[in-house]
């Protein structure tokens, strides 16, 4: 049953103590609840949400082999669209059919799963924290939440220290009147005009396609470019060309979802963590750099932290911190080949070329392409991608592997 701040002990003076409180009830926030949860049902557990449901407004999608059984075993109970018959890509040279397995889940799904399965008092939903500490939360509303363990799982926060680009995208789920054709999910079709939709010149744009259903499909428009204006009225407007051009001008819209995300090609991550560390507070999620640096992926990382967390529930706040700022240093080492690709993307490819990167990157073998989107390339995969027919210039590359970047700024909108 989902619970508000607003219930009994939270008319009271009295700080409300809790085993562990959670900050941002997102996907990195609603998987270590629940992990915690199943892990240590006795804890006393807080979800603390500004928003009126949890994960907000967005989908999250996935490949089969992406986690791990244990990870596999935490979503199991979640409503999601699945494609067991594998996707396709759609690029100006060709069109490929990949057999990997493909999974999507809604945060409507998320939020309701989440509310069944937390118990009572678990979910504070409206609740915007003011401040955070080690030892609790103060929300706008005046209450005080302490806990014995603190963790931050906030958005993203731009820093001067990131260097890189950004991934737009605006989505709409449609219900259409005619059954459509569609078999399983498009996750790239970059046979589109390749312009920002702002007019400011290229970037490698593709729209991703997922049939939720016979009469249901979700359309989304994403572009990787170098600043994050969000132009709403133009996507709006490409999605309606692309739907006519498919045959689904007679939908009507049910759903929709848009975002602003980091593609991260470079920066001083310590200088990062030193910017958002509260001290003996853990941090997880987009916030703890826990994204995958050129897809912007999450789910993966989400749910290993989840896990990893949950193993460690019994540790002091200032422990768990500790390890999870050791966790986010390890990734953003681990990822370091990603950021260099970023770079590759983003300074060795003009703008209107930027396609060609990932029109070969999808001509090698799934096996490869499975590991790149986990952040887990072999030492043969890195190799493989960069050797061959590269898609830029070796002068321009090697250009590219020593800029910076633009330091990433808060997001803008149209």
């Amino acid at each position: 049953m989902e619970s508000s701040s607003r219930d009994t002990e939270a008319d009271t003076a009295t700080p409300v103590a809790y085993d562990v409180a959670i900050v941002g009830g997102g996907l990195s926030g609603g998987l270590i609840a629940l992990a915690l949860h199943q892990a240590r049902p006795e804890f006393r557990i807080a979800l603390i949400e500004g928003g009126k449901t949890l994960g907000g407004n967005h989908r999250w999608s996935w490949f089969s082999s992406d986690l791990s059984e244990a990870g596999r075993a935490l979503l199991s109970t979640f409503r999601k669209e699945g494609w067991d018959d594998g996707y396709e890509v759609r690029f100006p040279k060709y069109r490929r059919k990949l057999k990997t397995g493909y999974r999507s889940l809604s945060s409507t799904n998320f939020h309701e799963r989440l509310s069944r399965a937390l118990p009572e008092g678990t979910m504070h939903m409206g609740c915007r924290a003011m401040s955070i500490d080690a030892r609790g939360v103060d929300l706008e509303d005046g209450l005080r939440i302490t806990a014995r363990t603190v963790i931050d799982c906030r958005t993203f926060s731009s820093s001067k220290h990131l260097n890189g680009g950004w991934q737009v995208f605006l989505g709409r789920h449609v219900k259409l009147e005619q059954a459509h054709s569609i078999e399983r999910p498009v996750i790239m079709d970059a046979t589109v005009d390749q312009v920002a939709p702002h007019g400011n010149g290229g970037a490698y744009r593709f729209v991703y396609v997922l049939p939720l259903g016979a009469h249901d499909v979700f359309v989304e428009d994403t572009y990787y470019a170098d600043d994050p204006q969000l132009d709403r009225g133009a996507l709006s407007a490409r999605i309606d060309q692309y739907c006519h051009q498919n045959g689904w001008q007679d939908g009507t819209p049910v759903g929709h979802e848009s975002g602003v995300l980091p593609v991260l090609t470079g920066g001083n991550f310590a200088a990062y963590q030193d910017e958002v560390r509260i001290e003996g507070v853990a941090i997880a999620g987009a916030r703890g750099g826990f994204v995958h640096p050129l897809t912007s992926y999450t789910m993966p990382m989400a749910v290993e932290n989840a896990l990893a967390i949950a193993a460690e529930a019994d540790l002091p706040g200032a422990q768990l911190a500790a390890i999870m700022e050791a966790r986010a240093k390890t990734h953003w080492r681990r990822t370091g080949y990603y950021r260099l690709l970023g770079r590759f993307l983003f300074f060795a490819a003009k703008p209107e070329k930027r396609v060609n990167v990932f029109q070969r990157f999808y001509s090698l073998r799934e096996g490869l392409i499975e590991r790149f989107y986990t952040g887990k390339s072999t030492a043969f995969d890195r190799l493989r991608v960069l050797w061959g027919d590269p898609p830029v210039s070796i002068p321009r590359a090697i250009t590219a592997m020593f800029k910076r970047g633009k330091p990433l700024k808060p997001e803008k909108t149209a």
